[in-house]
């Protein structure tokens, strides 16, 4: 008998390991996972941490009952999830330092409390794929039927958080994202897992088509979905819409100053000054432009209720210029009651006037607000949510979510923040009773300066241009330390400011698809078919082996 290769060695070590030693595997497998995230995209390092999973999976029996090996299996992909989301969630350690006085003490249940209640989705996926386990091939499909699941248990309960989820590996590569435009993005995780723990066979797969059929189907997979991708690339930029010439303003604002109410002329006169700024030598002022774009929370006041910066900005805008603007507002009060505040996107034009306006519906968990069932106790220990609005922002009526209507401009999907990370939630649901027309972009204001020079803005703007392919829609994002960009319908950077400069870009409008993707009229229904399938051929396998 041949002696082992150097990697069945190692996979033979990987699942014979056991107690503390088995979770430091898996927690470093998932820690070397998250390289193949953004900004780094090193997809190799996936496959290393996937097929650590498959080998750390097949050594979860115990010999004690098939309870005692899920509990061993939902432990391991505890804590691959706990090192996963801890290597790619570290920077938002960096918003507890923006007000360290008030929040230094809550580092460290941001960069470690967050990935560990989070890694229990992990948990989840890894049981369920031990749950229909078997040799050969058959257990590739069936992690990937376990962790596709518990990637859209991540995206979808508890408020959601589908951030740097494993479809990502796919979703920052031009050619690869381009497959999103049909299954979207829990698709692409679907597809990564597949060919990302498909080598796991080379070392445990038996002889000959066995060992190496999985992994040569891996990469055929992956080279036509490459090529397929270029393929769907035209080969000249898209059209773009006449008579529509937008200026992005990154003012590059220090967040531990952007909220000081003493700094709030300093500021307008920052964001007015920058606005009338020329982005090119052939160009002057704001007489090329059709619409001036500021990122979110643009002021450290109700710019609303405050007609003296209303008339300011005002003057500043030449007759037919339009301004989208990311401002706090708030809605009229009863007599007696305190009154709502909004996240919002304003609309103003010479006037001054304002016109429509967007609220934010989906705000982040104690970054904007505290959630209802610890709202009170946290209240009583005088902890508050980062942004220091009393009583926290109120989420727009999602039963009523509006395109928002600025003149001038196609119909605009609206977002927030990190609104934009979420698939299938950019555009509203239709109410049968009064459609609502269907968007020409996707506008996206956001305040990374929370997190600094950070892997997370970078992971941010690669969220959000997937979006763009999803949906069949160019992406115009505002950002306040960057990174700000328009991206074509297919994903294409056709314009960007870097992240942490101070800047205008002038940029055109890309047109949007004629036809909408599958994705945009589907939704995950293509996700649920494939994920039915591979559930499917992990059982028939697991039958086959009995």
């Amino acid at each position: 008998m041949p002696a082992p290769g150097l990697l069945t060695v190692l996979a033979q070590w990987v699942m014979l390991s056991a107690g503390w030693r088995r979770l430091v595997l898996a927690y470093g497998a998932g820690a070397l996972g998250a390289l193949a995230m953004p900004p780094f995209g090193a997809l190799p390092a996936l496959v290393v941490a996937l097929c650590a999973a498959v080998w750390l999976l097949d050594g979860a029996t115990t010999g004690r009952g098939e309870w005692r090996t899920l509990r061993t299996a939902g432990l391991i992909g505890w804590a691959w999830g706990f090192g996963y989301l801890t290597a790619g969630l570290w920077w938002l350690g960096s918003a507890f330092l923006v007000e360290a006085d008030e929040f230094a003490w809550a580092l460290p249940l941001g960069v470690i409390g967050l990935p560990a209640v989070l890694g229990l989705f992990y948990g989840v996926g890894f049981a369920l794929a031990r749950l229909i386990w078997s040799p050969g091939a058959g257990r590739i499909f069936a992690l990937a039927f376990g962790l596709s699941t518990s990637e859209w248990l991540r995206g979808h309960l508890f408020t959601g958080f589908p951030w740097n989820t494993l479809g990502m590996a796919l979703g920052q590569n031009l050619w690869l994202m381009q497959t999103a435009a049909g299954i979207g993005l829990y698709g692409l995780t679907l597809l990564a897992v597949l060919v990302a723990a498909a080598p796991a066979t080379l070392a445990t797969g038996g002889t000959g088509a066995a060992r190496l059929g999985p992994s040569l189907a891996a990469g055929l997979v992956l080279a036509a979905t490459a090529l397929s991708g270029a393929a769907r690339l035209p080969a000249g930029p898209d059209a773009t819409v006449a008579g529509i010439r937008l200026r992005l303003v990154q003012p590059n604002l220090n967040q531990d100053a952007k909220f000081r109410p003493e700094n709030r002329e300093d500021i307008l006169d920052r964001y007015i000054e920058l606005s009338d700024r020329a982005a090119a030598p052939d160009r002057s002022g704001l007489a090329d432009v059709t619409h001036v774009i500021w990122p979110e929370s643009a002021f450290p006041f109700l710019i609303q209720r405050d007609p003296a910066a209303l008339a300011r900005i005002a003057a500043a805008l030449p007759p037919g210029k339009q301004l989208i603007t990311g401002a706090a507002r708030a809605d009229t009060a009863a007599e007696g009651e305190r009154p709502h505040f909004f996240n919002s996107i304003l609309t103003l034009a010479a006037g001054p006037k304002l016109g429509d306006a967007y609220d934010k519906v989906h705000l982040v968990p104690f970054g904007e607000y505290l959630p209802g069932i610890l709202d009170a106790t946290l209240r009583a220990l005088h902890v508050r949510q980062f942004v220091s609005i009393p009583g926290g922002f109120t989420p727009g009526d999602r039963a009523r979510q509006r395109i928002l209507s600025v003149p001038g401009l196609p119909a605009i999907a609206a977002t927030i923040c990190y609104e934009a990370i979420f698939p299938g939630a950019i555009v509203p649901e239709t109410n049968p009773n009064e459609p609502p027309p269907v968007p020409g972009l996707i506008l996206n204001l956001t305040n990374d300066a929370w997190f600094g020079d950070t892997p997370g803005p970078r992971q941010h703007f690669a969220q959000a241009r997937l979006r763009a392919v999803e949906e069949g829609l160019p992406l115009v994002r505002d950002a306040n330390t960057g990174i700000s960009a328009v991206v074509d319908a297919h994903g294409r950077i056709t314009a960007s400011l870097p992240l942490g400069v101070e800047g205008v870009l002038d940029a055109d409008l890309p047109v949007r698809l004629e036809q909408r993707t599958v994705y945009a009229r589907f939704g995950d229904a293509p996700f649920w078919l494939l994920l039915g399938l591979t559930l499917a051929l992990a059982v028939a396998a697991r039958r086959g082996s009995a």
